[in-house]
């Protein structure tokens, strides 16, 4: 009787540790939005106010006050470590996501848009750092996040259909381009420092909308490359046992 022996390639077994490791980042991408957004949650209910510029405006309101209020006053410890904390995963989840990518379009197009994507956790980090009192640095974090999304998601919508398994979801990002856009305008033109600061407007609200929207794609893309990363580790090893 013959034994049939299935030995895996030394180079496979390498390239599927290397997707595991990758496909575990890409959750950094679903786990970092949702930390964000659980903190400005619960610390939105939980804080009494803050004071920036002399100012104490209270009672805090998610309709009028932004998620960076919660960075002053005594949630600050809290808020601030979840705007870093957040944004590294996020930046992981980034990095996951472009290496769990199959082969597919430009080289240097799939490194861009990495790039680009990369800029909104960077923006977190620096509101991290940066409060309301630094209002230079901290608006410049601000932008980062709110604003780069509308040119990323264009650019990594376009790669994204050339790209095989991924063609639907690139379409999604050029839609949610021009989205963020709209949503992005929307928020600028609702936000005025004196309505915050006597708790009138709806800036805070409008702000709020604009974050759910921005790493809501975050959260499908890292899910996505989560999932589809899973169903080629499986058809792999079934391969490689048949």
């Amino acid at each position: 009787m013959t034994t049939t022996r299935t030995i895996a390639h030394p180079s496979t077994s390498t390239q599927n540790a290397s997707r595991n490791w990758s496909q575990r980042l890409a959750l950094g991408a679903v786990a970092g939005p949702v930390l964000f957004t659980l903190a400005w949650l619960i610390l939105g209910v939980l804080s009494p106010g803050y004071t920036v510029a002399g100012t104490w405006i209270s009672p805090y309101s998610a309709i009028t006050q932004p998620i960076s209020g919660l960075g002053l006053g005594e949630t600050a410890r809290y808020m601030n470590s979840a705007f870093v904390i957040s944004a590294l995963l996020l930046l992981a989840g980034v990095v996951g996501f472009a290496r769990t990518l199959p082969p597919g379009g430009r080289p240097v197009a799939r490194i861009i848009s990495a790039i680009l994507l990369g800029l909104a956790p960077v923006g977190l980090i620096i509101i991290g750092f940066f409060t309301l009192e630094t209002p230079v640095r901290h608006l410049a974090g601000a932008m980062l996040v709110l604003a780069t999304p509308v040119v990323s998601f264009l650019v990594t919508g376009l790669y994204l259909r050339s790209v095989h398994g991924w063609h639907r979801f690139g379409s999604g990002l050029l839609l949610a381009s021009p989205i963020t856009l709209v949503l992005f305008i929307v928020y600028n033109l609702s936000f005025s420092q004196a309505a915050v600061a006597a708790g009138h407007g709806v800036a805070g609200l409008t702000q709020r909308v604009l974050f759910v929207e921005i790493l809501g794609w975050f959260v499908a893309m890292g899910w996505l490359a989560y999932r589809q990363t899973t169903e080629a580790l499986e058809t792999t090893r079934y391969t490689s046992l048949r």
